[in-house]
């Protein structure tokens, strides 16, 4: 390939900000990810060609690796912050590299570099090589490049969108919520997005490349009443183009921050101890994700730390819960067209009527099972490894209404949102405040809550869920990111309005 400089490249893709075009547009809405001369977005700019990756894929498996792939990385992520009225904050991050991975049986062998030269992909490949100890394997003799569906399709690229248009969003969502509310008295406004392009090509002859968009628009408010404050937070986002953020989104942010702060000063603190717990639709399944969901991915079980390393075919909850982990969602967060090891995005039953249908699999535990990958091998960049990760987890609908869940309830508390959890993966212990929630006094939804924790056990939990409401809605933020082994990915979630037959909820006691 014909050397470049880095330095220029950096300062090319902090130019894009400004709103050059970059990739034609297709008539369905796609971007390119190839030319006109059927080069994919990699070669193009950067020369990576079929040839090239044999050869580094030749390096990585000379010891005997049985495995190896290439994961090529270029993002350009933008930020914009507003606070009290200007901005105070504006920059640019770009990734560059390319991770070289090397499978042994279950044993992983890894390097990366950001130089995409030859020889320093070489140098890294035979870092990931030393896996191994046997003689030398070759990679495939060419490599077919796969077709995928799109769940986020852009109108255009986010580096197509002029500064002003941005900084016109973000005054916007400052002015709508200081004329909402007399109240208000601070608000910080964000806009984020991000555009990373990856290609993985395997040794076994795949070869996928995508364009993965991320964005989001927040803000937090402070209202003050009589002396007291309180402040609350909310976003709108996911894999979206600019052409989401309109003026009724806008509406939405504002509206629903300012709300959730007004509702505080009327809150109280719920009696402590066990207690019915309804969750709310949407936002709660993050409790599904993290007290649940983590229990289901394959190298947990594989390793035997999970609860349910020994369930697969057997009754996890009642016959009427169903849970799903889907990467083909239309514009959800953790949605992804082809996971980081080149298996096309699709939808894994985990859970059906009851009983544990399978795990969550990378190429990894799919070999140890003897089943198919499921396309979730996920890693945060090209400088890490890839992990059995979730993508958007989600608790289909039942036949009930949430009013009936609540007065069958009867009293405890319903929970709207949840912030600050911990949880102990193997075991599924966990704690987790409650930021939006109300009483359940007689059958009926009273005061509004706050300063309260709710703790359990998600095997257990799952267990004891005794009703599901068809009000199933998913998540639609654009914030946050799953943590695991160290690594951050993007993940969305959803549930319907889940009646739990008896939770610990931390509040006052009589």
């Amino acid at each position: 390939m014909e050397p470049f400089s880095r330095r220029a490249l950096l300062a090319d893709s902090a130019r894009l900000v400004g709103g050059l075009s970059v990739m034609p547009v297709l008539a369905d809405g796609w971007f390119a990810l190839a030319g006109g001369d059927g080069r994919g977005y990699f070669e193009r700019e950067f020369g990576i060609t079929d040839a090239l990756c044999r050869r580094v894929l030749g390096e990585a498996l000379a010891r005997g690796g049985d495995f190896a792939d290439l994961f090529f990385e270029h993002t350009v992520a933008n930020s914009l912050v507003l606070e009290d009225g200007m901005v105070s904050r504006a920059y640019c991050e770009v990734a560059l590299g390319v991770g070289i991975r090397t499978v042994k049986g279950d044993q992983v062998g890894y390097g990366f570099t950001q130089r995409l030269d030859e020889a320093a992909m070489r140098e890294a490949a035979a870092t990931a090589a030393t896996i191994a100890a046997g003689p030398a394997g070759r990679p495939a003799g060419a490599f077919t490049r796969l077709r995928l569906a799109n769940a986020y399709p852009l109108d255009r690229l986010f580096t197509e969108v002029p500064m002003a248009s941005k900084v016109a969003l973000v005054q916007s969502v400052n002015e709508k919520c200081f004329r909402r509310s007399p109240l208000v008295v601070k608000v910080t406004a964000q806009a984020h997005e991000s555009q990373k392009r990856i290609m993985v090509v395997t040794s076994d002859g795949c070869k996928a490349e995508d364009l993965q968009p991320r964005s989001y628009l927040a803000t937090t408010v402070v209202l003050e009443r009589d002396g007291r404050r309180e402040r609350a937070s909310w976003n709108r986002g996911g894999r979206r183009g600019f052409s989401f953020y309109t003026p009724e989104i806008v509406d939405e942010i504002v509206a629903t921050a300012v709300a959730r702060a007004t509702v505080l000063f009327e809150a109280v603190q719920p009696p402590a101890g066990e207690m019915p717990v309804v969750l709310g639709p949407g936002l709660t399944g993050i409790l599904l994700h993290e007290a649940i969901g983590h229990g289901m991915e394959a190298d947990f079980n594989r390793k035997g730390i999970s609860t349910y390393a020994t369930m697969i075919g057997k009754k996890v909850a009642e016959p009427f819960v169903t849970i799903i982990d889907d990467g083909t969602l239309p514009g959800l967060l953790g949605s992804i067209n082809v996971d980081d090891e080149g298996t096309p995005g699709q939808r894994t039953l985990l859970v059906e009527n009851g009983v544990l249908a399978s795990y969550l699999h990378d190429r990894i535990s799919a070999s140890h099972y003897g089943v198919p990958p499921t396309g979730n091998g996920r890693r945060e960049s090209y400088q890490h490894f890839v992990q059995p990760r979730m993508r958007n987890t989600y608790m289909l609908g039942g036949t009930a209404t949430r009013e009936e869940l609540i007065r069958q309830a009867g009293r405890g508390i319903f929970v709207e949102d949840v912030a600050n959890g911990q949880v102990k993966i193997g075991e599924g212990d966990f704690a987790f405040y409650v930021s939006q929630g109300r009483l359940i006094e007689g059958g009926t939804l009273t005061a509004p809550i706050k300063d309260v924790n709710i703790m359990g056990n998600g095997p257990k939990m799952l267990a004891n869920i005794v009703a599901l409401a068809n009000d199933m809605a998913m998540a639609q933020h654009g914030t946050g990111a799953c943590g695991k082994g160290g690594q951050l990915v993007p993940v969305g979630f959803g549930q319907p309005s889940a009646l739990v037959r008896s939770l610990t909820v931390g509040g006052v006691r009589a």
